[in-house]
Protein backbone atom coordinates (compact mmCIF):
# COMPACT_ATOMS: atom_id res chain seq x y z
CA UNK A 1 0.00 0.00 0.00
CA UNK A 2 1.51 3.44 -0.84
CA UNK A 3 0.34 5.19 1.98
CA UNK A 4 0.14 2.98 5.58
CA UNK A 5 -2.21 4.31 7.75
CA UNK A 6 -1.03 4.64 11.22
CA UNK A 7 -2.28 2.18 14.37
CA UNK A 8 -3.81 4.87 15.93
CA UNK A 9 -5.55 7.68 15.06
CA UNK A 10 -6.18 10.66 17.94
CA UNK A 11 -8.77 13.40 17.26
CA UNK A 12 -7.87 16.13 18.67
CA UNK A 13 -10.55 17.71 21.43
CA UNK A 14 -10.49 20.63 23.49
CA UNK A 15 -8.50 19.01 26.35
CA UNK A 16 -7.24 16.30 24.71
CA UNK A 17 -7.98 13.28 22.47
CA UNK A 18 -10.11 10.78 21.70
CA UNK A 19 -7.68 7.49 21.01
CA UNK A 20 -8.31 5.44 18.18
CA UNK A 21 -6.90 2.33 17.14
CA UNK A 22 -7.16 2.46 12.98
CA UNK A 23 -8.36 -1.63 12.16
CA UNK A 24 -8.08 -2.81 8.27
CA UNK A 25 -8.38 -6.58 9.27
CA UNK A 26 -11.88 -7.10 9.00
CA UNK A 27 -13.79 -9.38 6.42
CA UNK A 28 -15.04 -6.35 4.31
CA UNK A 29 -11.21 -4.70 4.38
CA UNK A 30 -13.00 -1.29 5.66
CA UNK A 31 -11.32 0.96 7.41
CA UNK A 32 -12.68 1.01 11.72
CA UNK A 33 -11.73 3.51 14.09
CA UNK A 34 -12.33 1.78 17.51
CA UNK A 35 -12.16 4.33 20.35
CA UNK A 36 -10.04 2.86 23.18
CA UNK A 37 -8.78 5.66 25.82
CA UNK A 38 -9.79 9.15 26.69
CA UNK A 39 -6.32 11.60 26.88
CA UNK A 40 -6.68 14.98 29.02
CA UNK A 41 -3.57 16.96 28.50
CA UNK A 42 -3.61 19.46 31.23
CA UNK A 43 -3.71 16.18 33.77
CA UNK A 44 -1.39 14.45 31.76
CA UNK A 45 -3.16 11.07 32.15
CA UNK A 46 -5.65 9.10 30.24
CA UNK A 47 -8.59 6.26 30.97
CA UNK A 48 -9.37 3.60 29.01
CA UNK A 49 -12.92 3.75 26.90
CA UNK A 50 -15.60 1.67 28.27
CA UNK A 51 -14.31 -1.70 28.67
CA UNK A 52 -10.89 -1.50 26.61
CA UNK A 53 -7.77 -3.03 28.76
CA UNK A 54 -4.80 -0.97 27.13
CA UNK A 55 -2.25 -3.32 25.90
CA UNK A 56 1.44 -1.92 26.69
CA UNK A 57 2.13 -0.84 23.11
CA UNK A 58 -1.37 1.03 23.55
CA UNK A 59 -0.33 3.01 26.61
CA UNK A 60 3.78 3.66 24.93
CA UNK A 61 1.49 5.08 21.52
CA UNK A 62 0.00 6.83 24.03
CA UNK A 63 2.45 8.30 26.57
CA UNK A 64 4.58 9.60 23.36
CA UNK A 65 1.65 11.36 21.88
CA UNK A 66 0.76 13.01 25.03
CA UNK A 67 4.33 14.25 25.54
CA UNK A 68 4.52 15.49 21.98
CA UNK A 69 1.33 17.67 22.13
CA UNK A 70 2.17 18.76 25.27
CA UNK A 71 4.99 20.14 23.96
CA UNK A 72 3.56 21.76 20.94
CA UNK A 73 1.30 22.96 23.30
CA UNK A 74 3.59 24.92 25.34
CA UNK A 75 5.28 25.97 22.12
CA UNK A 76 2.19 27.53 21.04
CA UNK A 77 1.19 29.17 24.35
CA UNK A 78 4.96 30.74 23.66
CA UNK A 79 4.24 31.79 20.03
CA UNK A 80 0.85 33.38 21.06
CA UNK A 81 2.70 35.68 23.75
CA UNK A 82 5.15 37.18 20.69
CA UNK A 83 2.19 37.66 19.07
CA UNK A 84 0.48 39.40 21.53
CA UNK A 85 3.60 41.69 22.59
CA UNK A 86 3.42 42.09 18.62
CA UNK A 87 -0.18 43.13 19.26
CA UNK A 88 0.69 46.09 22.32
CA UNK A 89 3.26 47.72 19.73
CA UNK A 90 1.04 47.86 16.73
CA UNK A 91 -1.91 48.95 18.78
CA UNK A 92 0.87 51.55 20.47
CA UNK A 93 1.37 52.67 16.36
CA UNK A 94 -2.35 52.87 15.74
CA UNK A 95 -3.28 54.41 18.69
CA UNK A 96 -1.00 57.19 18.04
CA UNK A 97 -1.29 57.77 14.26
CA UNK A 98 -4.46 56.34 13.05
CA UNK A 99 -7.31 55.97 15.73
CA UNK A 100 -9.74 58.86 16.15
CA UNK A 101 -11.20 60.09 18.77
CA UNK A 102 -14.06 57.78 18.84
CA UNK A 103 -12.16 54.16 18.80
CA UNK A 104 -10.03 55.56 21.45
CA UNK A 105 -13.43 56.25 23.76
CA UNK A 106 -14.14 52.39 22.87
CA UNK A 107 -11.00 50.79 24.10
CA UNK A 108 -9.00 52.90 25.72
CA UNK A 109 -10.46 51.51 29.49
CA UNK A 110 -10.45 48.19 28.32
CA UNK A 111 -6.76 48.50 27.27
CA UNK A 112 -6.04 49.90 30.58
CA UNK A 113 -7.27 47.44 32.80
CA UNK A 114 -5.66 44.44 30.70
CA UNK A 115 -2.65 46.32 30.90
CA UNK A 116 -2.65 47.32 34.47
CA UNK A 117 -3.47 44.08 35.37
CA UNK A 118 -0.60 42.42 33.18
CA UNK A 119 1.67 45.05 34.95
CA UNK A 120 0.70 43.71 38.15
CA UNK A 121 1.32 40.12 37.29
CA UNK A 122 4.34 40.67 35.78
CA UNK A 123 5.94 42.61 38.36
CA UNK A 124 4.84 40.61 41.24
CA UNK A 125 6.03 37.14 39.63
CA UNK A 126 9.50 39.30 38.62
CA UNK A 127 9.89 40.16 42.28
CA UNK A 128 9.02 36.54 43.42
CA UNK A 129 11.63 35.29 40.94
CA UNK A 130 14.43 38.14 42.31
CA UNK A 131 13.14 37.13 46.25
CA UNK A 132 14.14 33.54 45.34
CA UNK A 133 17.25 33.83 43.54
CA UNK A 134 18.80 35.82 46.62
CA UNK A 135 17.73 33.61 48.67
CA UNK A 136 19.54 31.17 47.23
CA UNK A 137 22.61 32.74 46.67
CA UNK A 138 22.37 33.92 50.59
Amino acid sequence: MAGELPEYYFRVREQGAAVYRVETDNPERRLELNQIAVVNTKRGDWKPQGATELTAADEAAIADWLAHRQAVLAERRLDDIHRAVDHLNLTAAWAQSQATDAELEGVTDTLLLAMHDLRTVLIRRKADRIDRADGADG
